[in-house]
């Protein structure tokens, strides 16, 4: 939801004392500016906000009733896996006599601590929500502003006005994975008069109320609906790799654009590890300058931590197609392979690590002659070293810029234009995905 949101005027509420807030969230790690999840807002001076912290990832609650502050907490536990789907719960409720029992939060079903708690409104209204012209309630960001977005995914989010919910209700414990996983139908008798239940299911209408309260939600900015969700992630690029090894490089839309615009090398690395089997991806060139590459990079932290890891090229064993002249490299080694790719130009990427071998596409072309299909042949493949786990890998350089489709069928916020053929069924592509090949994601992971 990167410089975008939701919002709608606030109605007058059962309670405007006690709620509960359930949303499932995948962050996309720390972004130097805070990520607003929740907010009721009238102006500085009456707000509730629920926020991840731009420095620490930590879930932070903020109220603030006639200029006083009332609330602020944040919580022991930093959000910082990318790749992960996190289950939040809060209670919020200030009848409670106890402070320490105003504000309750679980994540995946267990309870949190604090590392600072202060909750001084004791059976006060929380005046924001009282339905007074100008007064919203914000999914996605907070001051009524892109600029503190929620840089992430959001799936599954409600709010019940009126009433304090078992957090047992939105999520159970699997009892074969020991994961939290959704619960679709949770027991509400009733949302409270400003209650909400956002599904993001209405590609045309991301703030569908579903709840049966009508209580709809308009969009800001550009939302785009992602198929990556709590029962199925996909892969993105990973910002604690970033953070380590490219320094300046930008990622955005949910880690799945990358950018650099110094005249260094840098590099971003994917989220999902492969070792086995048969995967399909798609990188797009999204600027004028043709030093992008893009391919699969060897997964040890050692190698991409270390010296040589500012450059997927150095890593030991990258297979890179290379956008300027459209060489491959192999293992820090470059030769003459495809055609060169410019600004606009898709790459495919087709990893058949059953039979170790790389194939690439542009524009639905694959480049030397290859055949995807070919298996032990590997007919126009590149050698892909034996017994090593892979991850996604873009090399950028001078203003390069690369939007990755790793099934979501985006580029950037863009859809992609029609849709390839995927027998998998899993994720959607530009082009066609070749037979036995599926997307980086949880699902196809276990195809």
């Amino acid at each position: 939801m990167a410089n975008s949101y939701l919002t709608r005027q606030t109605t007058v509420p059962t309670s405007e004392k006690k709620f509960t807030f359930s949303t499932w969230m995948k962050v996309s790690g720390k972004s130097g500016t805070d990520n607003g999840i929740i907010e009721w807002y009238r102006d500085s001076n009456d707000r509730y906000s629920i926020l991840l912290d731009s420095s620490t990832t930590q879930l932070r609650a903020y109220g603030v009733v006639s200029g006083t502050n009332g609330i602020g907490i944040y919580s022991n536990m930093a959000f910082l896996d990318p790749a992960a789907w996190y289950h939040v719960c809060i209670h919020s409720d200030t009848t409670q006599g106890s402070a320490g029992d105003r504000f309750k939060l679980w994540v995946n079903g267990v309870a949190q601590t604090f590392a600072s708690y202060s909750f001084t409104f004791s059976n006060s209204n929380i005046n924001v929500m009282d339905g007074t012209s100008g007064d919203a309630v914000i999914i996605g960001t907070r001051n009524e502003t892109a600029g503190n977005s929620f840089d992430g995914t959001l799936a599954d989010t409600y709010y019940v006005d009126g009433a304090l919910i078992a957090y047992t209700e939105f999520g159970s414990t699997d009892s074969t994975t020991g994961e939290w996983k959704p619960k679709l139908d949770p027991t509400i008798s009733s949302y409270g008069n400003a209650g909400f239940h956002l599904t993001y299911e209405d590609a045309s209408n991301l703030g569908d109320d579903t709840s049966g309260n009508s209580k709809d939600m308009t969009a800001v900015g550009t939302i785009t609906q992602t198929k990556d969700n709590p029962s199925h992630g996909f892969a993105t690029l990973n910002p604690l790799y970033n953070q380590t090894t490219g320094q300046g490089v930008v990622l955005a839309n949910g880690n799945t654009k990358c950018s650099y615009s110094s005249n260094n090398n840098r590099s971003a690395f994917g989220t999902i590890a492969i070792s086995s089997g048969k995967y399909y991806f798609e990188a797009k060139n999204a600027s004028a300058e043709q030093n992008m590459m893009v391919g699969i990079g060897w997964s040890d932290w050692s190698d991409i931590n270390g010296a040589s890891g500012y450059a997927a090229y150095d890593n030991t064993y990258s297979v890179l197609y290379y956008a300027s002249g459209g060489n491959k490299y192999v293992n820090t080694s470059s030769s003459s392979y495809g055609d060169s790719y410019d600004n606009g130009d898709i790459v495919g990427v087709a990893i058949d690590l059953d039979n170790n071998f790389a194939y690439f596409s542009k524009n639905g072309v694959w480049q030397n002659s290859g055949v995807p299909t070919s298996g032990s042949t590997g007919t126009g493949g590149i050698a892909i070293t034996a017994g090593k786990s892979y991850i996604p890998a873009v090399r950028m350089k001078n203003g390069t810029q690369c939007e990755l489709n790793f099934g979501n069928g985006y580029f950037g916020t863009t859809a992609v234009s029609s849709a390839g053929s995927n027998a998998s069924g899993i994720g959607v592509f530009e082009y066609d995905v070749p037979a036995g090949y599926t997307a980086l994601s949880t699902k196809g992971l276990n195809e």
